[in-house]
Order: structure tokens, then C-alpha cells, then sequence
């Protein structure tokens, strides 16, 4: 075990716990516990956003997937950047006016049913552990690589470690941690690029002719083509990158932590300037893998790509520098996760505990336990499923994620904002109908059920990669046929007229219980 390594984990350990110990004092209530009090300012929360949203799978699948697909590689980086654009323009403002704590909130502000809560609530788990597990495996590789600690090892004691954050810390814990990981991880980038940069003279057409060389898809590195055989498979990861964002649980809580539509605004603006500025830098990362490492010394030492990121680090600063990129992607994993399990956390004992089981009467301190005991079996759960996908690339697992949340949550909350005539059976049967479908195409497909080293050995039934294409349009329809075949359930013009008011402008919006 390399002592140099051990000291940086052992920093971040003590200095994330500090900030759990400092959030514990100040979550003593539901309301601090679950969204900070929306005391944070646009920027900070806009940086936590950021924390949120830039995963492990960001940081170590995509520089991989960049090294070994080239141009295909980065595709996925521009949709993750694009998706904030539908969440800026189309939900983050209704949303922050319509709900309170979760995504239940906001869709029972127009159709209030305890039918609706256990759904939403379900979607909420179903998505977080998705998102979750991913973050687990790359933590298992991670650890495993520099403290020789066996996978399945790591991934216990790091499950354990994410979830004492929520349990203890709450949403202000959550948030502080985020803040200081993109800080840590923003500067950390920068140097890394400025470093590959530096190894060819500032000089970047040789950087490119050096890749060139170096890459076995020669002068095709920069073109498209390698990772997707055909433009329907690249058009339906878009698809689910661009609209999954505004369908992601943990991403959609964090607009009840400010105060007003305004830092709203200013939060998905500066977390947009700063993971753009993020994935440029991966594309840097990516170039100078293949250019400083080498394809085949990549391929030799972890074939998915996850430790492109941490192997360049070796490369061009030795273990120090190994030390403090494996130290920053630590701390992505530890933002990320916390933001995860407090957002399922959140839709256990506020819309499934609160609401339903004790029908609105629990008190503060109930809420407050049944949240912190959720987040324990939250994170177990995650835990057993990332102990067997090992050998999956992380970033798949997040296009997966970015699916379900596409299929599922997304046409509910649009539709719901600005369909006049959408009902809550139309809700209901949309909400089931692409959670359901996503997952089962997901499981059909060639990811799962593959001959070489999948789940189950056989030729896939769905062989599309990435089925967003066809899910997405299947939450939609049911959303739409559940519509249509509910007409005694529509409200009156005056109904939804109150409502989109209010979700557009906030007049008349209640910030107490839905």
C-alpha cells in the first residue's frame, strides 16, 4: 500500500466528515434536513449542481471513453451539456414554485392522490439506485488501483462511508460537499490539461498528429463511427442525455435550496458555465491519454477505460499527482452519492412516510429517523447491485440512468406544467409505462444479455444499445392513452388555469404541505 495514496484518502475522509460533524448541528429539522432551508445563493448552489451532476462516470468513463472511441467518446459529454438547457428553459422555475422537498410534491400540486406519491416515489428510488450504482463501481476500481484493496471490498466500505453523509449531515452536509468537489475538482482538471498541454510545447496540432499515431483508428480517432455502428443508435443516447437531466430526482431537489426563481436562475446558469468548461477539459484529458499513455498500455492496464483519467495522472506527475486525481475523483463519488441517497431518501419520508403512511400528522423528529434509515437500506441496496458489474463501463451505466429518468419522469412533469388537458390517470399510466419500459428494454439488451460476459449468455432480444428511442416514446403514449380514456377525470378551465399561474409565476403557490 502506498503510504502517499493512503495520506490523500485519509485527508479527504477527515475533511468530508468535519463538514458532515458541522452539517449534523444544523439539520435538526425536516425542512433543513431535506432542501438546507433554500439557504443557499444562486452560485453556490449552482456549484453544487455541478457536484451533483459531474459523476465518476464523468470523470473517469467519458476521459476513457474519449481514449478508446475517440470522437464517439465525446458525444456523450455534449449531451450531458445540452440536457441543462431543456432543464433551464422548460422545468427548473415551475418546479422550484410547484413543489417543496421532492417530485412528488410538484406533480400532486395539480393531481393530489396517495397513488401518485407511492409512484413518484418509486420512480425516485428506481433512478437513484441506477445513478448510484455506477459511482460505486468506479470507487471499487478506484480503490482497488491504488491501496490494492479488493473490489468488492471497496465497494462495501465506500457504500457505507457515502451514506454516513445523509444520515448525519442531511442536505446541507450534501451541499457543502459538492461545493468543495467541484472546487477540488475543477482546479485538479485544469492542472492535468495545463500538464498535457505542456508535454507537447503548448503545440496542439502535434498533440492531435501524436494521437494520430498512437491510436489504432489512426486519422479515424476524429471522426464519428466507433462506439455507435448506426446514427439510430447516436440519436437515442441524445435523446435520453438531453431530456434525462430534467427527469433526475437529485438534480430537480436541488432547485428547493434557494429561495427565489431568480438564484434559480443564476444556479443552472453558473453550474452550466462550469461543466462545460468541465467536459472540455475531459476532451483535453482524453487526447492525452492516447498521446502521453498510450492506447495499448490503457487497454493492457483496465480495458472498460474507467482509469484513464488516474493512469495519464501516473504518467505525467508520478504518485503524488496519482494521489490527488484518485483523491478528487474520491471526492466525486462522495458528492454524487450523498445527493442520491438524500433524493430518495427524501421521497421515502416526506411523500411515502409522511404523507401516506401517517397522512400528514408525523412529527418532525419521526420524519427525521424514517429518512435516516432509508438512506441505510438505499445505500445497501446499491451496494449488492455495484458488487456485480464489475465489468461494465460506468458511463453506460449513467446513459441507462439518463433512460429511465427520460422515459418516466420527464413527459409527467411537462405534461403536467402544460398540458390542459393531461389527468392523473394519464400520470399514472405514463409514469408506469416508461419506467417500466426502460427498465425491460435495458435488461433485453445487448448489456445484459450478451454471450460474451453478460448477465445472461445469450444473443440480446432488443439489439439496440441505448433504447431511449423507443422507451421515451412509450412514456409519452401512455401518458397520453391514460389521458384520453380519463376524461371524467379533467379539471375545468379555471383549475388549470390557477395552476399554470402559479407555476409560472408563483402567485397564490402555498410553500407549506402540497
Amino acid at each position: 500500500m502506498n503510504l502517499t495514496y493512503f495520506l490523500f484518502f485519509i485527508c479527504i475522509i477527515v475533511c468530508t466528515l468535519i463538514i458532515t460533524y458541522w452539517a449534523a448541528k444544523r439539520s435538526n429539522t425536516t425542512n433543513r434536513f431535506y432542501v438546507a432551508s433554500g439557504s443557499l445563493t444562486g452560485f453556490q448552489n449552482g456549484m453544487a449542481i455541478a457536484g451533483d451532476f459531474i459523476s465518476a462516470a464523468s470523470f473517469l468513463g467519458i476521459v476513457g471513453m474519449i481514449a478508446i472511441n475517440g470522437y464517439d467518446g465525446f458525444l456523450y459529454s455534449i449531451g450531458f451539456l445540452v440536457s441543462y438547457l431543456v432543464v433551464l428553459y422548460l422545468v427548473a422555475e415551475p418546479v422550484h414554485r410547484l413543489g417543496k422537498y421532492s417530485l412528488g410534491d410538484v406533480i400532486c400540486s395539480r393531481f393530489p392522490s396517495n397513488k401518485m406519491r407511492w409512484i413518484m416515489a418509486f420512480g425516485a428510488f428506481a433512478i437513484s439506485i441506477l445513478y448510484m450504482i455506477p459511482q460505486l463501481v468506479a470507487s471499487g476500481f478506484l480503490l482497488r488501483l491504488l491501496l490494492n484493496i479488493d473490489y468488492s471490498i471497496s465497494v462495501i466500505i465506500i457504500g457505507g462511508l457515502m451514506t454516513i453523509y445523509v444520515v448525519f449531515g442531511g442536505m446541507v452536509a450534501t451541499s457543502w460537499v459538492q461545493i468543495v468537489k467541484t472546487v477540488v475538482l475543477m482546479s485538479g482538471t485544469f492542472l492535468l490539461s495545463l500538464i498535457v498541454f505542456s508535454n507537447f510545447n503548448w503545440n496542439v496540432p502535434f498533440l492531435v498528429e501524436r494521437v494520430k499515431e498512437l491510436t489504432p483508428l489512426g486519422d479515424a480517432f476524429f471522426l464519428p463511427g466507433h462506439l455507435f455502428g448506426n446514427p439510430i443508435e447516436f440519436f437515442s443516447l441524445q435523446l435520453a442525455l438531453v431530456l434525462g437531466t430534467a427527469g433526475l430526482p437529485h438534480i430537480l431537489m436541488r432547485l428547493f435550496t434557494v429561495r427565489n426563481t431568480l438564484e434559480v436562475r443564476r444556479s443552472l446558469i453558473s453550474s452550466t458555465w462550469i461543466i462545460g468548461l468541465f467536459y472540455l477539459m475531459t476532451l483535453v484529458l482524453g487526447l492525452g491519454t492516447v498521446a502521453l499513455l498510450g492506447y495499448q498500455t490503457l487497454i493492457a492496464n483496465d480495458p472498460t477505460g474507467n482509469l484513464a483519467a488516474p493512469l495519464l495522472a501516473k504518467e505525467v506527475g508520478g504518485d503524488f499527482l496519482l494521489a490527488f486525481v484518485s483523491a478528487i475523483a474520491f471526492t466525486t463519488i462522495v458528492a454524487v452519492v450523498a445527493g442520491l441517497v438524500i433524493s430518495a431518501t427524501t421521497a421515502f419520508s416526506h411523500d411515502i412516510f409522511h404523507h401516506i403512511l401517517k397522512r400528514g400528522k408525523s412529527t418532525e423528529k419521526e420524519q427525521l429517523r424514517a429518512a435516516r434509515w432509508t438512506a441505510l437500506g438505499i445505500g445497501l441496496i446499491s451496494t449488492l447491485f455495484a458488487l456485480r458489474l464489475e465489468t461494465i463501463n460506468v458511463t453506460f451505466l449513467v446513459s441507462m440512468t439518463f433512460i429511465v429518468a427520460a422515459a418516466s419522469n420527464f413527459p409527467i412533469l411537462v405534461l403536467t406544467i402544460y398540458w390542459k388537458r393531461f389527468t392523473q390517470m394519464g400520470a399514472i399510466t405514463g409514469m408506469v409505462s416508461g419506467l417500466v419500459a426502460s427498465l425491460l428494454l435495458v435488461i433485453l439488451g445487448p448489456h445484459i444479455m450478451n454471450p460474451d460476459g453478460g448477465w445472461i449468455a445469450r444473443e440480446a432480444i432488443i439489439p439496440i444499445q441505448n433504447p431511449g428511442i423507443i422507451a421515451i416514446p412509450i412514456g409519452f403514449l401512455g401518458a397520453y392513452l391514460g389521458t384520453i380514456f380519463s376524461k371524467k377525470q379533467r379539471q375545468s378551465n379555471e383549475e388549470f388555469k390557477r395552476f399554470f399561474i402559479q407555476s409560472q409565476t408563483g402567485i397564490a403557490s402555498r410553500r407549506g404541505e402540497p
